[in-house]
């Protein structure tokens, strides 16, 4: 049998008997969107039907103007106005949560209006409240009671409204539903697979590097009749491998939320099912796969350098924010797929990941992106062999 095959067997069985391992590789990502998804869009749709269906209080300031306006307050039962409360006390009963929102006209209102002027109304909220739903539903009645200002100005001027529009602007936007949703979302998945993969491969990594020696196993692998570039290739084999069941796990939880969660709109399902096919999946998978050997070596290099499991996991702890900085610069505006990006390790796998998953995705910028990502590896793989053939790195004191 041949060599590597021997010590990937042998270290997928270790692996498969560590708990934290399997955690890593199998349950978080797989149930990471599912949980994720499934509690944002619980709370946010529970706390949406409650602010909608809460009664507002109100506090209304007319000084004697906007009759028609404030008969329409009145007769609405979701709505309790008070009429009581002055100017200066608005801001310290809607800070206190006393009060939702206050509407307040200025005192000339009524005159300026019949002048056919523009009279001023105040509207006061706080926005870090019940998701600005207090100031949407108060703006619509605002927006109701100009509309019927405006309508009778143009009657009593005899004037026909269609006078002020003169342009109509028809706008037809040529993006597929796909190419929106993917570019809108399409930026934060990547950031959670680069996640999950480096978590994927940090547990295994540890394991078969500081693990083996705190188990005493790691010599008796070394006088095994194999190479050592063997025993690493195996090793990372097995490393590697975990960091791609992690990322298609995920991708697996992703599509069973975007299946079976009923709040999503058909289109945007649709849309959803069609940046999840086959071959849109498998072509990310593919950018993972160096992406993931540069992980393996370099976490590979960091266990065999470690004395012990606890100090090969507080070296590399630290580098989820190394990992997750460039992943997070992906989801800023701005920020696109182009001959410089392609280059810069992590952002290229997460700005052409969202490409792929929009259907943007150009072949000369998926080849550099696959150019930089394989150099990578190489290099990694590289000097962990070089670090693994230094005795003076296996064998520290514990």
């Amino acid at each position: 049998m041949n060599p590597i095959m021997t010590i990937v067997k042998k270290e997928f069985k270790d692996i498969i008997r560590d708990r934290r391992s399997i955690m890593m590789m199998l349950i978080v990502p797989m149930l990471l969107f599912p949980l994720l998804i499934t509690l944002v869009t619980t709370v946010t749709s529970h706390q949406s039907k409650k602010a909608k269906a809460k009664t507002l209080e109100v506090a209304l300031i007319a000084h004697g103007n906007a009759t028609a306006f404030r008969d329409t307050l009145l007769k609405r039962g979701d709505m309790k106005i008070r009429e009581d409360i002055s100017e200066d006390m608005i801001h310290a009963l809607i800070q206190s949560d006393s009060l939702d929102a206050a509407i307040c006209f200025d005192a000339q209102f009524d005159a300026q209006i019949a002048d056919l002027q523009s009279g001023q109304i105040h509207l006061y909220f706080k926005s870090s409240k019940d998701l600005n739903t207090s100031r949407n539903r108060l703006t619509n009645l605002i927006r109701d009671y100009e509309n019927q200002i405006v309508n009778e100005r143009f009657q009593r001027l005899s004037l026909d409204r269609t006078i002020v529009d003169p342009v109509q602007v028809k706008r037809h936007d040529i993006a597929s539903q796909r190419e929106k949703i993917g570019k809108s979302i399409g930026g934060i998945l990547p950031y959670f697979f680069v996640l999950m993969c480096f978590m994927g491969c940090m547990y295994p990594a540890i394991d078969l590097g500081a693990g083996e020696k705190e188990r005493g196993t790691l010599e008796t692998l070394l006088v095994a009749p194999i190479g050592k570039f063997h025993i690493l290739l195996g090793k990372c084999g097995v490393i590697v491998l975990s960091g791609l069941v992690a990322v298609s796990v995920c991708f697996i939880g992703l599509f069973l939320v975007a299946v079976q969660h009923r709040e999503i709109v058909a289109k945007i399902l649709h849309a959803l099912q069609g940046m999840f096919e086959i071959s849109s999946l498998l072509l990310v998978i593919s950018l993972f796969l160096p992406l993931t050997i540069f992980f393996a070596a370099s976490l590979l290099s960091l266990s065999i350098f470690a004395k012990s499991f606890k100090e090969a996991q507080s070296m590399m702890t630290p580098l989820n924010i190394v990992i997750i900085v460039p992943a997070a610069i992906g989801l800023l505006p701005g920020i696109e797929l182009d001959a410089v990006t392609a280059f810069i390790p992590i952002l290229n796998i997460s700005l052409a990941a969202k490409e792929i998953l929009s259907g943007t995705i150009t072949i000369p910028l998926l080849l550099a992106v696959y150019a930089s990502l394989i150099a990578l590896a190489g290099l990694s793989l590289y000097a962990c062999a070089k670090w693994f053939e230094r005795e003076s790195t296996i064998f520290r004191e514990m």
